[in-house]
């Protein structure tokens, strides 16, 4: 009769246990507690930066940035010197200059003459001269369709904006170098024809300045471009398109060599 009381026990307490570990494995266990979330760092608004007696303001985003105008572009006079991100520039890679988006923003360049488009990083400061919007590295100027007559309208799309709230890689650099010193021109005109340019050299001879015709072949077409003047620093070339501007010639703008 003991024995029988103390087997029954021993089954009562199995079938606890069973019931225990049954109800264990039955239950997930609980999710740890969600980590906090930081909110998001806000980019600092990029300090302003001065260049021949004017400010400009870098953008914080280049979100739904969208713009038209000339575009430009600079070449071996300027391959090999600093950026104004501190990378070196190289004429033939797929970069650009712009006065206000964020550097590292990477923008679609359309040219609205021939419908050609490209995309290029910006990692420079400029164009600092009348009437442009980007200044093109020189493959990315070839790419459009711009080295042959120096300029071109363009529509250019920001597709994406470097996060700036991060540590960059590489200096920011406030006041933009490359453009201050070199070698520079004014470009009075740009034909396809030999004779009109001639024809403009001539008249531009009176002036008594070093007026010179530069002939250019994109591997389609040849176009001669009427130069004038050889300057040292864009001051003194802003200042040279002033005068001739003055002097009505309408469509004078500066070209670094």
């Amino acid at each position: 009769m003991k024995n029988i009381k103390i087997q029954t026990l021993a089954k009562l307490w199995s079938a606890v246990l069973l019931a225990g570990l049954l109800s264990a494995c039955s239950t997930s266990p609980l999710p740890p507690p969600d980590k906090p979330v930081p909110p998001r760092t806000k980019a600092p608004m990029p300090k302003p930066y001065k260049v021949l007696g004017e400010w400009y303001q870098p953008l914080p985003s280049a979100e739904s940035y969208k713009e038209r105008g000339l575009a430009s572009w600079y070449g071996r006079d300027f391959h090999g010197r600093r950026t104004s991100n501190g990378e070196t520039y190289n004429m033939f890679a797929m970069t650009a200059a712009h006065k206000t988006l964020p550097l590292g923003t990477f923008v679609r360049i359309q040219n609205l003459d021939n419908d050609k488009t490209i995309v290029v990083r910006v990692n420079d400061r400029g164009p600092f001269v009348r009437g442009r919007i980007i200044d093109l590295s020189y493959t990315a100027a070839r790419e459009l369709d711009v080295v042959g007559p120096g300029t071109a309208r363009v529509e250019v799309v920001a597709l994406e904006t470097p996060d700036l709230s991060g540590t960059p890689s590489k200096p920011s650099l406030n006041h933009p170098d490359l453009y201050m010193t070199g070698n520079f021109s004014i470009q009075v005109g740009s034909f396809s024809t030999r004779q009109n340019a001639l024809t403009l050299k001539s008249r531009m001879d009176d002036l008594n300045q070093d007026v010179r015709i530069m002939e250019y072949n994109d591997g389609e077409r040849t176009f001669y471009r009427v130069w004038v003047g050889r300057l040292k620093t864009m001051d003194q070339a802003k200042k040279s398109e002033a005068a001739l501007i003055q002097k009505g010639y309408d469509n004078a703008f500066v070209v670094a060599e």
